[in-house]
């Protein structure tokens, strides 16, 4: 990437008007970060598809290039044993190798369970209700769009059970809800105690 793609200020050295040698090694560390930064940016923007990255004429016949969009965000509530959870949304996921940007974008998702239903609740945005498509099983929910504009893709694990051909939906200002019905575990017969003779 040009390093004219880089703001002014991520170009400028720092402390140019100090000759002191500690203002001098102070300017070397920031050319170093600046440099290692630069380096994370060529490779973070080299792993973005096609599609995120955009060149727009402006009218005095500049280009400009435009990214994105790029989604990253994460909700934090606390779970009935007391203990906060955590879950993460949008299109870039961190990872060792640095962030990865994937085509489609994991919608924010809360399970909510009851006695006798578990209700999936899923923020999906700019999608038509035909847009979205749900495969589910006894014991997991896929949400997936498809769509030149918006694509979205979550697979929820349920906490427990489900009849999934009971389901119940509702698609409403870009929330989509889900209700399914739990499978009811059959009690097993207590043991009665033996007495020996």
């Amino acid at each position: 990437m040009p390093s004219e793609d880089f703001p002014e200020w991520f170009r400028r050295r720092r402390y140019p008007f100090f000759r002191s040698w500690f203002f001098e090694d102070m300017d070397k560390m920031f050319r170093e970060i600046e440099k290692m930064m630069e380096e994370e940016f060529k490779i973070f923007t080299s792993r973005v598809p096609k599609d995120y990255v955009r060149e727009r004429k402006l009218p005095d016949g500049t280009t400009v290039r435009e990214w994105g969009p790029f989604v990253y965000g994460y909700s934090v509530k606390i779970g009935p044993d007391g203990k906060p959870e955590i879950r993460e949304f949008g299109n870039v996921k961190p990872s060792r190798l640095g962030p990865q940007v994937k085509e489609e974008r994991e919608p924010l998702v809360d399970v909510i369970e009851t006695d006798g239903e578990i209700h999936i609740v899923a923020e999906l945005p700019g999608v038509e209700k035909n847009d979205i498509k749900l495969h589910g099983t006894e014991d997991s929910l896929t949400i997936s769009v498809d769509t030149p504009q918006r694509k979205y893709y979550k697979e929820v694990t349920l906490p427990a059970k489900v009849k999934v051909k009971e389901a119940k939906t509702q698609y409403k200002n870009g929330v989509l809800e889900v209700t399914l019905p739990k499978i009811k575990e059959e009690k097993k017969p207590k043991g009665e105690p033996i007495s020996i003779d």
